[in-house]
């Protein structure tokens, strides 16, 4: 495991998830450590895959309060999105295999993620951009009570989008460092 990819993706969580409050759910979870960086030094997809079940199994016998959720950070695989889409096929077919589906969701991020309908160079694809190809699972029950007690949970990636899009350059650099 690389200190480098654990410490990468804490300042990532830090200034921009948190930072922005692109994720209004993330700082309680985050100040109260109940966050699990697992970086999966992975370097084929078999292994992956077993890294990624035993986080899926940890994340699922663990109570809530000790670990609300996990972060699985690819430091070497998955480089290309094309082929880190093309894994979620395969991650969505575990959660599936080990009874998960409708417990535990997955949220992605990717260092290069483009929504389907943006161009590669919208800023609001910043959104769900992080510094490795990351798996973030969520308990469902939890994302559930976090859009209760949110309300609205429709605006947030609107209110993310147009945040993101009127950054001024200085603020770009600040926060992104490009």
């Amino acid at each position: 495991m690389s200190d480098t990819a654990t410490d990468r993706t804490e300042q990532w969580l830090e200034r921009v998830v948190v930072g922005l409050g692109l994720c209004p759910f993330a700082a309680p979870v985050l100040t109260d450590g109940r966050l699990e960086i697992l970086v999966s030094d992975a370097r084929d997809a078999d292994t992956l895959t077993a890294d990624l079940d035993h986080a899926l199994q940890r994340l699922a016998s663990t109570p809530a309060n000790e670990l609300e959720t996990t972060l699985v950070v690819v430091e070497h695989l998955l480089g290309e999105f094309d082929a880190f889409n093309d894994y979620l096929d395969i991650a969505e077919a575990l959660l599936e295999v080990r009874g998960l589906t409708g417990v535990i969701q997955l949220a992605t991020f990717h260092p290069d993620y483009v929504f389907a309908d943006a161009e590669a160079d919208d800023r609001a694809n910043a959104t769900n951009r992080a510094p490795y190809p990351t798996l973030h699972l969520l308990r469902e029950t939890s994302v559930e009570r976090a859009i209760a007690e949110h309300g609205n949970s429709e605006a947030i990636p609107v209110r993310n989008a147009r945040l993101l899009r009127s950054m001024t350059p200085a603020r770009w650099r600040a926060v992104f460092g490009d």
